[in-house]
């Protein structure tokens, strides 16, 4: 090898192990981090760093952990593989997410939540009140347009609770699969994932729009708030089913 191509290899490495080492406090100094975004008690290097606090506008989390993959650069892509508290912790998760030209992707995504820290301090319709745990599971998906260009997972509504001016509606647990449909969010169930006798499909659009197409039954897991409530969504088809149909705004966004 010429003594040329050698001082090239050289500084190639050198650049590298400075990148590798280069601390990610000083890293997270530099970044334009959203608005809203803030990392706190930042430690270790831009490759493998931590932070001890995350915060996103009035929201808290502990301990955001992430792993550069070196690899995944020849490729084009940045890969992460991060995880976020622990287990005891009231919001964690882990998984691995990548950037490249063709926007940002997530695999093998775990994220659990209390729904008060998802739902924040905006005001829902009627004074409704939520309560219970969210759980996702997310094999993969990736960006596309208007929202996605593909996904596939599931949601978890755990021990859900809804109190609102009209009475008290304890819905349980509720399970949706998650697809991507011509570019949309969409996540489905059936009254077998419920105990309530729900079944249909959410769509979630671009411009913060849903769309709701579905049905509920009475069945005797619901309250008697709940039963009560049922002819205000219109009259039961044949086989006694109510109609659940929505379409505008996310509510409370």
């Amino acid at each position: 090898m010429k003594l040329f191509g050698k001082i090239v290899i050289g500084i190639l490495l050198y650049l590298l192990f400075m990148i590798m080492l280069f601390p990610a406090r000083v890293a997270v100094a530099l970044m334009p981090l959203p608005s809203g975004v803030q990392l706190g008690g930042v430690s270790g290097s831009l490759w493998h760093g931590q932070a001890d606090v995350l915060q996103i506008g009035s929201r808290q989390l502990e301990r955001l952990s992430w792993q550069l993959q070196p690899s995944s650069l020849f490729t084009g892509v940045v890969q992460a593989q991060w995880q976020l508290g622990s287990r005891a912790s009231a919001v964690n998760g882990k998984g691995i997410i990548s950037w490249s030209s063709a926007g940002i992707a997530a695999r093998q995504l775990r994220l659990d939540a209390p729904v008060g820290f998802l739902v924040g301090n905006r005001r829902l319709p009627f004074k409704t009140v939520l309560s219970g745990d969210i759980s996702l599971l997310l094999d993969e998906g990736h960006q596309g347009q208007p929202l996605c260009g593909g996904l596939n997972g599931k949601l978890f509504l755990n021990h859900i609770g809804l109190n609102n001016q009209f009475g008290d509606y304890p819905l349980g647990n509720m399970a949706f699969s998650l697809q991507c449909v011509k570019g949309q969010v969409q996540l489905a169930t059936d009254d077998e994932k419920n105990a309530i006798g729900v079944a249909g499909t959410l769509l979630f659009k671009d411009q913060l729009q849903m769309e709701v197409n579905g049905r509920i039954r009475r069945t005797d897991g619901q309250s008697r708030d709940l039963q009560n409530s049922l002819g205000l969504l219109g009259k039961p088809d044949a086989n006694g089913n109510y109609p659940l149909q929505y379409k505008g705004r996310i509510p409370g966004l």
